[in-house]
């Protein structure tokens, strides 16, 4: 068995929302700390991070995800 990923919860939280997000804040960024989510959805990364480090502050782990029911692929 694997041990869990740093973000294993955050991202399971991500997963069961995805759907519903994809629907109606494609595009738009969240902010999840454990299972707990920041209020609101951000057009820009910036302005997630700005609200993750209010809501959890700089000494807690956060993810900042876009949302996209399907995750962009980019070649370098």
């Amino acid at each position: 068995m694997t041990p869990p990923s740093q973000f294993s919860a955050e991202l399971g939280v991500f997963e069961q929302n995805r759907q519903e997000w994809s629907r109606s804040h494609p595009g738009e960024f969240v902010v999840i700390q454990g299972e707990e989510i920041a209020e609101g959805f951000f057009g820009t990364y910036a302005d997630a991070l700005r609200a993750g480090l209010r809501r959890f502050g700089a000494r807690r782990e956060f993810l900042v995800k876009q949302i996209w029911v399907t995750e962009p692929v980019y070649l370098v």
